[in-house]
Parts: C-alpha cells; sequence; structure tokens
C-alpha cells in the first residue's frame, strides 16, 4: 500500500495567516514553514504559478523542512497556457512573443529555480492545471506533449479544469495519452451538478505517484471570485465518501498526495486533519523522494 500524505495547497494564503491558525511566535516566514511540516508531509506551492521563484527561496524551502518533506509545485500560469501579466515574466523576457521559444526559456528558468528541491529530495511533482479553454483534441495534446517533453526528467502530474477530458466517450482516450506522457492524473473534488464541475474519476496513470486536490463545493465553482470558488467546509461524510477512491489510488501507486484547495480561513488545515484521521495516516514523514530517471 502507497504512502498517503494529506496537506494543503499553499500555506501562506492571507485568509489562513489571519485565521489563528499559526500560534503565535509561528508567524514569519521560517517559522510558518517549519510550523506548518510539523503537522502535514506534503504541500502545494502555488506562488510558483503567479512568479518564478528564485534558488534561493527552494534552497530555504528546503532547509527549513525534515527529509521526506515534499512540495508539489504549480507550473508558472505561461507554461500552461493561462492568461499572464507582463510584470510577472523576468523583465528581459517581457517584450518577447509568447511563443514556443518563450515557454522553452521559462521552463529552463523554472527548472533550475526547482533544482534545489529535487536535488534535495523535496520535491514530489510539478503540477501543471490547464485552463477550462484548453478542450481536449488534437491541438491541446500537441500543446501538452511539448510542456512534457521539455520537462522530460521530471515528476509530471496534469490538471484538467475542462470536464470534457473525463466525459465517458472520452475518459479511456485521455488516461491513455497521459499514461503515454508518464504523466499523473489529478482526480479533483468539486461541486456537481454545474457547468464546469469536475468528475473525480481521474484514474492512476503513473505508478509512482497519484493526486487528489479537494476544491471545496461552491456553487460558484467556475464563475465566481477566488473567494466564491472555494469556500466551502468539508464535513465528515463528503470526506468519508472519498475513502474507498483514495485506498484504490493508493494500491495503484508509490505515493498519493491528497491536497486541499478549500483555502478560506483555517477550512483546509482542519480539513486535512479529518481525512487524516479518517485514512488512519500518522507521521512520521515518507520515504525520501527518488529522481524520476531520464526518459530520453
Amino acid at each position: 500500500m502507497a504512502d498517503i500524505l494529506i496537506g494543503t495547497c499553499g500555506w501562506t494564503d492571507p485568509a489562513l495567516l489571519g485565521s489563528g491558525w499559526y500560534p503565535p511566535g509561528r508567524r514569519d516566514p521560517e517559522k510558518r514553514l517549519r510550523h506548518y511540516a510539523a503537522h502535514f508531509p506534503v504541500v502545494e506551492a502555488d506562488s510558483p504559478y503567479y512568479a518564478l521563484p528564485g534558488p534561493r527561496t527552494t534552497t530555504l524551502w528546503a532547509e527549513r523542512t525534515p527529509p521526506g518533506f515534499r512540495f508539489d509545485v504549480k507550473a508558472f500560469s505561461l507554461l500552461t497556457g493561462h492568461p499572464t501579466r507582463p510584470s510577472a515574466l523576468p523583465p528581459d523576457l517581457r517584450g518577447h512573443r509568447r511563443d514556443e521559444a518563450l515557454r522553452t526559456e521559462i521552463w529552463t528558468r523554472f527548472a533550475a529555480a526547482l533544482t534545489p528541491l529535487r536535488d534535495a529530495g523535496r520535491l514530489g511533482t510539478l503540477l501543471f492545471q490547464y485552463p477550462p479553454s484548453l478542450a481536449p483534441g488534437p491541438e491541446a495534446e500537441a500543446f501538452l506533449r511539448a510542456a512534457r517533453e521539455r520537462a522530460h526528467d521530471w515528476p509530471f502530474a496534469v490538471e484538467f479544469r475542462d470536464p470534457a477530458w473525463w466525459h465517458p466517450d472520452r475518459a479511456a482516450r485521455t488516461t491513455a495519452f497521459l499514461r503515454d506522457l508518464n504523466a499523473t492524473a489529478v482526480a479533483v473534488d468539486t461541486a456537481q451538478g454545474l457547468p464546469r464541475s469536475m468528475p473525480g474519476n481521474a484514474p492512476a496513470t503513473t505508478a509512482h505517484l497519484s493526486v487528489v486536490r479537494f476544491h471545496g463545493r461552491s456553487p460558484h465553482w467556475g464563475t465566481g471570485g477566488k473567494e466564491d470558488r472555494f469556500r466551502h467546509t468539508y464535513t465528515e461524510p463528503e470526506l468519508r465518501a472519498w475513502l474507498p477512491r483514495i485506498r484504490a489510488l493508493a494500491a495503484a501507486t508509490d505515493e498519493v498526495h491528497v491536497l486541499f484547495n478549500n483555502c478560506c480561513g483555517d477550512a483546509a488545515p482542519r480539513a486535512a486533519e479529518t481525512m487524516r484521521t479518517l485514512l488512519g495516516s500518522t507521521l512520521p514523514h515518507p520515504r525520501p523522494a527518488e529522481r524520476e530517471p531520464d526518459r530520453t
């Protein structure tokens, strides 16, 4: 049975910082991360989605966490086709065309920044979350394949936001495509019955990792602002219903990451704690990560 690691999507969200979850004396950057890592063995680093980190930042992340701790790092927005403000780009790249050459250069800098995490055994996976505008089809598959070729020797997870990728008529093709890329399919929990509701049935597509992200069940999923989209307090029955699926993923992979993105106040760490109790997961931290083999 796989290691099941439970944590949250981010550890510095303003709503979390203001919730009181971090006790007095644990609110500067170093003590926050150390406090978080004493409670959970995995976290999603979402700040790299908004701006490229520097190697010094990721080196500090590694130094402030124990052996075996995992960072799942969200890919920079330009790499996944999301709108990207010019000011988010490095100054010397702001006048460049937004083409494959620019994405390749951004990837080179992104990978260099994350190398300290990988070298320290702290990298869980890269998370390539694609926008709802990326509908399935040959053009989208070529876009994903180009990203995977750039990141050929890195762990690579894919979350779709267009439910058509997992429609029953398409799911088998999507599964086969991700397996061919050696890419982890990210399963998600969202509100159901909405135009952009995502099914939670993404299968295991790699042997080394499965990822589940809990986004909450707000009726404003896909339409409202951040607070509206992710405001939800998970109940124990809602989480308990996921146990068979998580255990099935654990039977098929070496490691499962269960991450809570209902980032309003302390709802995410509280849900993570409840899920850990339901699954019977306990610390200590898991075995150190192994570097993926070069697939070239």
